[in-house]
């Protein structure tokens, strides 16, 4: 059984529905019985229109509802109103889902898990595995943001930056469990790619897909961390590489930057490079400060800095940092760095200890730790 296909569908199938006179919620519940229902019965006997199929099985789970449920009168009146056998509507409602499901009213964790509920097709398990929760916390945030978009009327355009932002944070959680959110965040941001014409649509698939052909390369085998400068560039993904570089000169091309192709032109550099010492840190500043220009964010300001570093040298780079906020996030990291390129070793050291200690995770604590113990080590020789 193809479940990419089954995924796929969900959101057209979902659209449907709610186009029909479903409330949000309902027409949710009733697309995921029709997924395990197709689960159950396509293997041995696939329909020849599968959307049509889902479709048809959704409505009826969907009235099934609505008649147990006498206390809504709108629901039974939909009874009535049927839509005769026929042809699939081809009206797109992609991209209503994902405007809905990104609405402002919503937290980013409950705009991520319910976008890839309603839109990625998974389900809730899944999607409670991959974040690290229980099943049932899950079950109740996604609840809660079905409630919060039911009554919400599309009748103007959406955010296209809100659900940028949603999948850029889905592509952030990589993988956990055994659902890979970063290939998932890919194939929806293609599907979103597909459906709406907008240059920072075709900057976040081209960000995304330069950064995933990285990924084989970010860990050595023992589960290590393994920086840019460091990793072996055979074996990044040349395809992916060519595809997301394709798509961002096509992007670029529409002089209407945004950040997410600002981004996006930074790793093509870094995928450019055929060594790390080829990287054309010049360039790469340029596009920082672009970007801190449409953003005016510390962090782009702090990743600026280490390119100044790079590109004028250490002590640059620390000029550079040290017009920022010292609570930054990798901040001391940051500075380890520069002090470690600039010859201090003491300073560097006593900076990565530090940023071990606020690491936000195992992989990068035991990288930092590393690093500091290695100068440490050399100083006492």
């Amino acid at each position: 059984m193809d479940e990419a296909l089954l995924r796929g569908l969900v959101p057209g199938v979902l659209g449907i529905l709610v186009r029909r006179g479903a409330d949000f919620a309902a027409a949710e519940d009733a697309v995921q019985e029709a997924l395990v229902e197709a689960v159950r019965v396509w293997p041995a006997d696939p329909p020849r229109d599968p959307k049509g199929w889902l479709v048809t099985v959704a409505w009826r789970r969907f009235l099934d509802a609505a008649r147990a449920d006498t206390a809504r009168r709108r629901r039974e009146d939909l009874v009535d109103e049927e839509p005769a056998p026929g042809p699939v509507s081809s009206v797109d409602d992609t991209l209503r889902l994902y405007f809905l499901c990104a609405h402002p009213s919503l937290t980013p964790s409950s705009a991520v898990a319910l976008t890839l509920r309603a839109v990625g097709g998974l389900t809730t398990r899944q999607i409670a595995e991959a974040y690290l929760v229980p099943e049932a916390t899950m079950a109740q945030r996604i609840s809660r943001a079905k409630r919060t978009v039911s009554g919400v009327r599309l009748d103007r355009p959406g955010d296209v930056a809100t659900v940028l932002r949603v999948l850029y944070l889905v592509f952030n959680e990589g993988y956990s469990g055994d659902v890979d959110l970063a290939a998932e965040a890919v194939r929806l941001t293609r599907q979103l790619a597909a459906v709406i014409d907008h240059p920072e649509v075709a900057g976040l698939l081209a960000l995304m897909l330069l950064h995933h052909a990285r990924r084989a390369a970010r860990t050595a085998p023992d589960g290590g961390l393994v920086p840019l400068a460091e990793q072996d560039r055979s074996r990044w993904d040349t395809g992916a590489i060519a595809e997301g570089v394709g798509i961002l000169q096509a992007a670029l091309a529409r002089d209407r930057l945004g950040e997410f192709q600002a981004q996006a032109a930074v790793a093509a550099l870094h995928a450019d490079a055929p060594t790390a010492e080829e990287t054309d840190w010049v360039q790469i500043v340029e596009w920082y400060d672009e970007l801190a220009r449409l953003t005016d964010s510390p962090v782009v300001r702090l990743n600026r800095a280490v390119a100044v570093g790079e590109a004028d040298g250490p002590r640059a780079g620390l000029a550079a940092l040290a017009a920022l906020d010292g609570s930054l996030p990798r901040y001391a990291a940051v500075a380890a760095y520069l002090h470690e390129r600039a010859g201090d070793t003491a300073t560097a050291a006593r900076l990565y200890a530090e940023a071990a200690r606020k690491a936000p995770n195992l992989a990068e604590r035991d990288h930092l730790t590393r690093r500091a113990a290695r100068l440490n080590t050399g100083r006492s020789l």
